[in-house]
């Protein structure tokens, strides 16, 4: 059995966005009882992450970290087309990546206590997002 479902966000600019009830709902739907859920973000200036959930600080400190990674207006960038946040934009998705796999068991994301799905917007502005949630297996 395969179920498919894209869902669409709304970002209030750069930071992230927790997207495991959504992902976990389209799982219970799908009927799917074990099996993988696959997530896979349509953008190149955003990234999918699996991360902490129950400390903010987390996600802060990721911000820190990519900012020290792909500075906006780095100077070194020649894609710029959109603003100075353009291309370190790019490079952050790039180097957390747009999709995730995750195992399906009891008709639910097998997910780590402390394991959350997040959106991670990198333009500074909103942005519109789309993920796309694949769930495969046996009812």
């Amino acid at each position: 059995m395969i179920a498919q479902h894209t869902l669409s966000f709304r970002t209030r600019g750069r930071g992230t966005t927790e997207v495991t009830r959504e992902v976990a709902r389209l799982v219970a739907q799908s009927g799917v009882r074990t099996g993988t859920c696959a997530l896979f973000l349509q953008h190149t200036s955003a990234s999918l992450i699996l991360c902490e959930n129950a400390d903010p600080s987390v996600r802060a400190d990721l911000e820190t970290l990519f900012a020290r990674l792909a500075p906006d207006g780095d100077p070194a960038f020649r894609h710029d087309t959109e603003g100075p946040d353009d291309m370190a934009s790019h490079a952050r998705a790039v180097l957390a990546s747009n999709s995730i796999t995750v195992p399906v068991a009891e008709g639910r994301l097998l997910l780590g206590t402390w394991q959350g799905l997040y959106l991670w917007e990198h333009r500074l502005e909103p942005q519109a997002r789309r993920l796309v949630v694949t769930v495969m297996g046996e009812r």
